[in-house]
């Protein structure tokens, strides 16, 4: 892992920059249609016109980080127990896709540098949400951070890194404060606005049923992007991004048509 003063920390341009990303982001990969947080999953997505992801990443046991988004293995892999229990040699023995269905059976749990060279190798956009166990909040975001500036180094578009943790955006900051973040929040506090500038957020991420075009408009006059997670209904998605949202979050890529490449 690099070191906070290295070159790839300092490898993307300070932002604020013009928004790069896409106004459509595939959640997991392809939603519900593929074992979530998985290759295969991405493929699909990018089958249905999608050209960015959103995707969770932890750490395993020795530090390497990989994409689940529970804390437990359970649900989406044939694993069991704590994700953080097992070295990456012994997660890269679980199967991540049986879990979904037959034909994605023996689909293995991607690490980070994997997605790396697919999306970059098809010039793909992602959204890294930092999903630390509990307890692991600071070590995570920054040895996120720091693995996402070196994997992504040269890219012309970073990576946006987004976290419901403020300790994990915290330290994805100080280990590499020129990496784009986004605040997800699932509820709005009076305070949203302070909390973005206080970890130097360029977005908030939220639950798009706190959204509104007040919402919106408040975020862009101070100076902020607007995502929101998950929109599944096709009247919904037109309506945010009638108000000016900059980019939604969906698990129906197969019925939610993202914009057609510039």
């Amino acid at each position: 892992m690099s070191a906070p003063d290295t070159a790839a920390a300092a490898a993307f341009a300070p932002w604020p920059a013009p928004w790069p990303y896409p106004r459509h982001i595939a959640h997991r990969g392809a939603g519900k249609l593929a074992p979530e947080n998985t290759l295969a999953a991405f493929r699909h997505g990018a089958s249905f016109g999608y050209r960015m992801f959103e995707f969770d990443v932890k750490l395993s046991a020795d530090g390497k980080p990989v994409l689940l988004h529970d804390a437990t293995l359970d649900r989406t892999t044939s694993g069991h127990g704590r994700a953080d229990a097992l070295t990456l040699g012994e997660l890269a023995m679980l199967d991540a896709g049986g879990w979904h269905s037959p034909a994605f059976a023996g689909e293995p749990i991607p690490t980070l540098a994997a997605v790396a060279r697919y999306t970059r190798a098809n010039g793909f956009l992602v959204n890294i949400e930092i999903k630390p166990v509990p307890g692991a909040e600071r070590r995570t975001g920054a040895a996120v951070a720091l693995d996402a500036a070196a994997l992504w180094a040269g890219s012309a578009v970073p990576p946006l890194l987004s976290s419901f943790s403020e300790a994990a955006l915290e330290a994805a900051r100080e280990a590499v404060p020129t990496l784009p973040r986004a605040l997800l929040m699932d509820r709005l506090p009076a305070d949203w606005l302070e909390r973005l500038r206080r970890l130097d957020c360029v977005a908030l991420d939220a639950n798009h049923r706190e959204l509104d075009r007040q919402v919106i408009e408040a975020a862009h006059q101070a100076g902020f992007r607007v995502a929101c997670y998950t929109v599944n209904d096709s009247a919904r998605a037109a309506e945010l991004l009638g108000w000016g949202l900059d980019a939604l979050i969906t698990d129906a890529v197969d019925r939610i048509v993202p914009d057609p490449v510039a």
